[in-house]
C-alpha cells in the first residue's frame, strides 16, 4: 500500500480528515444560474466579468487554482499582476454564451497537471502573458465572426508568439490534513527582464450579508508580516508568509462584500469592498483598503523582477498558529508529497509502458480532482429570496426550477469543467465516476450515491438535470456507471460493496418508474426522452414542442431504457447471491427488456419502424397524429441500440434458480419474445448466453454502416453524424413553415438551433465512444474470434469484433498522444502547441473533437467525460 493510499484509508475511516481542503473552488462564479436574480433568467447578462470583481457571491466563490475547506468558509489563492492590464488577474477571463460565436468560451491558457485522491499533493500551471490581457480584442473579434467561423482564441492574437509570458506553476502539498504548503513558481520565458506582482490571497465566503447569521470572521494582519484567520468554524489558523529577498510582502486587506457605488450607483453599507485590493493595486487608490489591516478578505503583495529566462520562487504555509518556524521543513515535505504521488501512480501505471501515455493518462486524472467543486444552490431558498436581501422578482415563480423546491445542494461534486461547466450535470458526473475509479473509487460511489439523495433527486425520481434547466432529461447511464464502478472498485481493493450495490438499486428503481411513467406515454415500450445530451444531433430539439406537433419515437431513447433495463438486471443477480428475494426483481427488468426489444425490432403489428431495412439502420420516427414518418438521419442515435446488451454466464444463472425458472416460463410462454433475444437457447462461446437489441445478422449490417470510413469511422473514433450527409444531407420539409436540414458539420456548429457550443453533428465524443468500445467487448465475450466483421468497410480485411474495439480504443487515444512526426492531433495545426518544449507535453481536454482531424473543440477544460481517455489508456479496459 503506498502512503496516499494510506491516507486515502484513514480518510474514508474518519480517522484523518485528509479532504478538508481540497482544490474545491470554481474557476468562475459569475454568470451561473445560482447567482442570477434577474427577472427574465439571463445569467449571463446579470453577473458579468467585469462586475466580477466588485460583487460578492450569495453561493459561492471563483479562483485561479485555489483551494478552500469542504464547505468553503475559507479560501486561498493567488492572484497577479503584470503591470499592464487594467485590472488584477483575480480570475480567469472568458466569454459569456451570448458574446462568443460559439457559445460561452475561456479563453486563457492554463493546465492542471497532478493531483492524488487526498489532495496531498497537486500542481496547476497558469500561463500569463507580460504584455497588455488582449480583452477587448478577444471580445470583439468573436462578436465579429459568424458561426461559420473557429473561434478566436487567446493563442490566436499570437500573445505567446514572442515567449514574452509566465508559466506560473503553483504547487500545494499537505503536511496534514490543516497544515497547507504553496509554492509558486514563477518562470520568466521571455528575453528580457520582467516585473511582475503575485497576490496570495486569502478570503472568507460572505455568509453573513443574507439576514440568517450576522457573524463575521475575520482576517488580520499580525506580528511577523503573517495573516491570522480567525472564524469560529474553522481551527485556528495563519497564513505564513515567506520573505522574498530579505522583505517582508505587504499585507493588505478589504472586505468580501459587494461595491455598492461601483454596481449600482450607491452608497456602500461598509468600506473597504471586495475591489479594495484591485483598486489599490491597480488605481492607487490608497483609501480602497484597510489602514486598520483588517478585513474578510487579505492579500500578500509581492513584487518580483524575474530576470530573462530565469525563475522565482515564493513559499506560503497555512497552518495551525504555534508553528514555531514554517518553512525549515518546507521543501522536505514538497519533495516527499511529489515522490509519494509518483509512487501512487506508479503502482496504478504498472503495465503502462509508455512515458507519453502515462503522462496523458495522470493530466487527465488531474484534471479530474482537480475539477472537484463545492457546489451550493438552495433553490428554495434562490426562489424565496434572502431576508435582508432584496426579494426577487416573482416571475421566478414561473420560471427556471421553480418545480425544484426541494433541492438543496451543498456537497463537494465532480464538474465536468469549473469554467465553462461549473455546476455539476447528472448524466456526465455518471461518466466521471469510471475514470475516477481508477484512483478513487469511495469518492465516485459517494458521487454516484449523491445524486439519488433526497436532496437532490426529485420526489417523482427524475434526477436533476443541470442547474441551467433542473427537469431536462439525460440519458439513464446510471446504473451503468453503478455497476462499472461496483466491478473496478472489487477488481483494485478485492472486496466486493454490497451496500453501495443495493442502495443504488433501490434509488435507480424510483428513476426506472420515472422514465416508465412520464417517457412511455402509450405504454408501448417506446421512449421520447428529450433532450439526451445529442443536442445538435437531430432535426430538431427536442426538448421543446415540435413546429410540426406530434412526437418524436425515439431510437435513442428507446436504447438507453433497453441498456438501464439490462443494467438494474445484472445488479439484481448480483445482489441475488446474498439475498434470494432479489431474483425476482431480475426478472422484472429481464421481461421489460424483451418488451422493449419487442418494440424495437420493427414487428409489423406494433406499426413501429425504427429499424429501416432499406438502409440498415436505427433511425427516429416523427410521430403526427398517427401518421409515421423516420427522420433519416444517419447519427449517433442508430448506433447506441448496440449499447443494450449483456452476456450472461451459465455458472450465474445456477445460484439463481428462481430466476432461471420465471426466465424459462416466460420464454416458453412467450415465443415471440424469446425470438428475439440472440440465440437464447444456444449457448456461445464458454457456456454464456446473449442478451442484446440486436441480433448477429442486424448487428453486422449496423457495423458495416459505423465502421465506413466514408461515413461513421474516422482516424480518432467514431463520428457522431455519418460523413454521408457532407454530400447529401438530410432536409425535411415545411416543419413549421421551414425546411428543418442537417449536414455532416466536422467541427464547430454553424446553427444555435439548439444554443450554446454544443455540436454533435459530426465531432467525434468520447462517452458514446467508450460506451461502443465496451459494448463491442461485450459482443466478442459472447461470439468469441470466430465471427468477424469487415474493418474498415470495403477494405476486405476481417476481424474479430474484439480487433474492432481495440482498434477503436487506439484511434481514440491517438487524439491525445505523439505520432511519428511528434504532433498530437488534438493540438491542431498550433505550431506553438505541437513543437514548444514549454507547451507540447501539457494537454487539454476539450468537450469534443473534429471528425475529420481530431482537433480539440468545445470546451477546453471538460475534463469530465473526456476524462474516459484515462480508462481508455488503462490496460485490460474491459475489467
Amino acid at each position: 500500500m503506498t502512503r496516499e493510499q494510506e491516507r486515502q484509508r484513514t480518510a474514508q475511516a474518519d480517522e484523518a480528515p485528509w479532504h478538508q481542503f481540497g482544490p474545491y473552488i470554481s474557476d468562475r462564479q459569475w454568470g451561473t444560474v445560482r447567482e442570477d436574480y434577474s427577472p427574465d433568467g439571463q445569467p449571463w447578462t446579470y453577473t458579468t466579468h467585469d462586475q466580477a470583481r466588485s460583487r460578492a457571491y450569495r453561493w459561492g466563490e471563483e479562483a485561479i487554482g485555489g483551494i478552500c475547506d469542504q464547505k468553503q468558509l475559507l479560501c486561498l489563492a493567488p492572484a497577479f499582476w503584470n503591470g499592464n492590464d487594467p485590472i488584477l488577474k483575480e480570475r480567469l477571463f472568458g466569454l459569456s454564451g451570448p458574446e462568443g460565436n460559439h457559445g460561452e468560451d475561456v479563453k486563457e491558457l492554463y493546465y492542471y497537471l497532478d493531483n492524488t485522491p487526498t489532495h496531498s499533493y497537486m500542481q496547476m500551471l497558469y500561463k500569463y502573458p507580460q504584455h497588455t490581457f488582449p480583452y477587448e480584442w478577444l471580445v470583439h473579434e468573436n462578436a465579429r465572426r459568424g458561426r461559420q467561423k473557429p473561434e478566436f482564441e487567446l493563442s490566436d492574437t499570437q500573445i505567446f508568439h514572442d515567449n514574452r509570458y509566465f508559466d506560473i506553476f503553483l504547487d500545494y502539498a499537505k503536511a496534514d490534513p490543516l497544515d497547507l504548503l504553496l509554492q509558486i513558481t514563477v518562470h520568466n520565458r521571455g528575453a528580457q527582464e520582467a516585473p511582475l506582482h503575485v497576490l496570495p490571497q486569502a478570503w472568507f465566503r460572505n455568509t453573513w450579508d443574507w439576514g440568517y447569521n450576522s457573524y463575521k470572521p475575520q482576517l488580520s494582519a499580525c506580528p511577523g508580516g503573517h495573516i491570522e484567520i480567525d472564524h469560529a468554524s474553522l481551527p485556528d489558523l495563519k497564513l505564513f508568509c515567506e520573505a522574498q529577498d530579505g522583505q517582508m510582502p505587504e499585507l493588505l486587506f478589504c472586505n468580501n462584500a459587494s461595491n455598492h457605488q461601483r454596481l449600482y450607483g450607491e452608497a456602500n453599507p461598509e468600506p473597504y469592498c471586495k475591489d479594495g485590493i484591485n483598486d489599490y493595486l491597480i488605481q492607487g487608490n490608497h483609501e480602497a483598503v484597510s489602514p486598520e489591516r483588517c478585513g474578510t478578505k487579505a492579500a500578500a503583495h509581492y513584487v518580483l523582477h524575474v530576470p530573462a529566462g530565469e525563475s522565482r520562487v515564493l513559499r506560503l504555509r497555512l497552518a495551525s498558529p504555534t508553528l514555531a518556524e514554517p518553512f525549515a521543513d518546507f521543501e522536505q515535505i514538497m519533495k516527499l508529497r511529489r515522490q509519494e504521488a509518483d509512487e501512487f501512480y506508479q503502482e496504478l501505471q504498472h503495465d503502462l509502458t509508455d512515458a507519453d501515455a502515462r503522462n496523458v493518462q495522470r493530466q487527465a486524472l488531474a484534471g479530474m480532482l482537480w475539477s472537484k467543486q463545492f457546489y451550493y444552490y438552495d433553490v428554495w431558498q434562490w426562489l424565496t429570496g434572502d431576508p435582508a436581501q432584496p426579494k426577487p422578482p416573482e416571475q421566478r415563480w414561473q420560471g427556471r426550477n421553480s418545480d425544484w423546491i426541494y433541492l438543496n445542494n451543498m456537497d463537494i461534486v465532480s464538474m465536468p469543467d469549473k469554467w465553462e461547466y461549473p455546476w455539476y450535470a447528472a448524466w456526465d458526473l455518471a461518466f466521471h465516476c469510471v475514470p475516477l475509479a481508477l484512483v478513487d473509487a469511495h469518492f465516485a460511489k459517494e458521487q454516484l450515491l449523491l445524486l439519488t439523495r433526497d436532496w437532490y433527486m426529485h420526489p417523482n425520481g427524475l434526477l436533476p438535470a443541470y442547474e441551467w434547466k433542473l427537469s431536462d432529461v439525460n440519458p439513464p447511464v446510471h446504473a451503468y456507471a453503478t455497476w462499472r464502478v461496483y466491478q473496478m472498485d472489487r477488481k483494485r481493493n478485492g472486496t466486493a460493496d454490497t451496500e453501495f450495490l443495493q442502495t443504488m438499486f433501490h434509488r435507480l428503481l424510483l428513476n426506472f418508474t420515472w422514465w416508465v411513467n412520464r417517457k412511455d406515454l402509450n405504454g408501448r415500450n417506446v421512449f421520447e426522452g428529450g433532450f439526451l445530451g445529442l443536442d445538435n444531433i437531430g432535426v430538431f430539439d427536442r426538448s421543446a414542442p415540435l413546429p410540426t406537433g406530434g412526437k418524436i419515437e425515439q431510437a435513442d431513447g428507446t436504447s438507453w431504457m433497453a441498456m438501464f433495463a439490462l443494467n438494474m438486471m445484472r445488479i439484481a443477480l448480483e445482489l441475488s447471491h446474498n439475498n434470494p428475494v432479489y431474483q425476482d426483481m431480475a426478472s422484472k427488468f429481464f421481461e421489460h427488456f424483451l418488451y422493449i426489444a419487442y418494440a424495437m425490432a420493427n414487428v409489423a403489428e406494433l406499426q413501429l419502424d425504427m429499424w429501416d431495412d432499406e438502409d440498415d439502420f436505427y433511425y427516429d420516427v416523427l410521430n403526427v397524429k398517427g401518421i409515421r414518418t423516420p427522420l433519416r438521419v444517419r447519427s449517433m442515435v442508430g448506433l447506441i441500440p448496440l449499447f443494450a446488451v449483456e452476456v450472461l454466464e451459465t455458472d450465474a444463472l445456477q445460484s439463481a434458480p428462481e430466476f432461471v425458472s420465471r426466465m424459462n416460463w416466460f420464454l416458453e410462454n412467450r415465443p415471440e419474445l424469446a425470438a428475439l433475444v440472440s440465440r437464447w437457447q444456444e449457448p456461445g462461446k464458454g457456456q454464456t448466453h446473449l442478451l442484446s437489441l440486436l441480433r448477429g445478422h442486424r448487428m453486422k449490417k449496423l457495423l458495416r454502416r459505423m465502421l465506413d470510413e466514408a461515413e461513421f469511422l474516422s482516424d480518432y473514433g467514431v463520428r457522431s453524424v455519418s460523413r454521408y450527409h457532407k454530400d447529401h444531407p438530410f432536409v425535411f420539409e415545411d416543419a413549421g413553415g421551414t425546411n428543418a436540414r442537417v449536414d455532416y458539420e466536422p467541427g464547430e456548429s454553424s446553427t444555435d438551433l439548439f444554443g450554446g457550443n454544443s455540436n454533435w453533428r459530426g465531432p467525434i465524443w468520447l462517452p458514446v465512444n467508450f460506451m461502443l468500445v465496451e459494448a463491442l467487448q461485450r459482443f466478442y465475450h459472447y461470439y468469441g474470434p470466430d465471427f468477424k466483421v469487415e474493418y474498415p468497410t470495403g477494405s476486405g480485411q476481417f476481424c474479430t469484433i474484439l480487433d474492432v474495439s481495440q482498434s477503436l480504443t487506439i484511434r481514440l487515444t491517438n487524439l491525445f498522444l505523439r505520432d511519428d512526426n511528434g504532433r498530437r492531433p488534438a493540438f491542431g495545426d498550433d505550431k506553438q502547441l505541437q513543437q514548444d518544449p514549454h507547451f507540447r507535453d501539457y494537454l487539454l481536454f476539450h468537450e469534443y473533437f473534429h471528425g475529420d482531424n481530431g482537433k480539440g473543440l468545445g470546451a477546453s477544460h471538460q475534463t469530465g467525460w473526456t476524462g474516459l481517455i484515462a480508462k481508455l489508456l488503462q490496460p485490460r479496459l474491459g475489467e
